[in-house]
């Protein structure tokens, strides 16, 4: 399945707003965890890890299974596939693996920052509140980089696919992804 020019070009839109809105939200949980971390307020840890709730609650899984899925549409439509070339299949599974640590970790660990300020307890721990969003960002800067310098070759399946291409039959066009 290819996608038509005017369809690539839509997912790919979708594909980086959703990606640019999941580092943004991050960089927001980073500031909040970093306010809740270092206060001496309770008042503004208590403020902190409420919106570190609400960004964990509502916006970043849709952010995630958006970029997700838009990802795997612009892999699975284009001519870069999904595991023809490294940088390709390293962003699936490292988009896959922060998605899954966010419904799995983030949001428990915010969650329960969450309940224990709001029973009057300290915050557990103040690594609950920032070693989400750290390692949540560093993924995505990575895998920006990735998506622009497109470092490393065809995987096995790519250079078999370049090897059964018939001799003398152009080369694929290159697409943005």
């Amino acid at each position: 399945m290819k996608l038509s020019r005017p369809a690539r070009r839509a997912f790919l839109v979708v594909h980086v707003a959703a990606s640019a809105g999941w580092l943004g939200l991050t960089l927001g949980l980073l500031a909040l965890g970093t306010t809740a971390a270092t206060t001496g307020s309770a008042a503004a840890v208590e403020a902190s890890v409420r919106a570190m709730k609400l960004f964990a609650d509502r916006l970043l899984l849709p952010a995630a299974f958006l970029t997700l899925l838009s990802g795997l549409v612009l892999a699975l439509g284009t001519a870069w596939g999904l595991a023809r070339h490294r940088w390709v299949y390293t962003k699936f599974w490292l988009t896959l693996a922060t998605t899954t640590a966010t419904a799995f970790a983030l949001r428990p660990g915010v969650n329960e920052a969450v309940a224990a300020v709001a029973a009057g307890r300290p915050l557990p721990d103040a690594g609950d509140v920032l070693f989400g969003p750290v390692v949540s960002l560093s993924a995505y800067v990575f895998m920006t980089a990735v998506s622009v310098l497109k470092p490393w070759g065809p995987t096995r399946r790519g250079r078999a696919a370049r090897a059964a291409r018939p001799a003398g039959a152009a080369p694929r066009p290159r697409q943005a992804a």
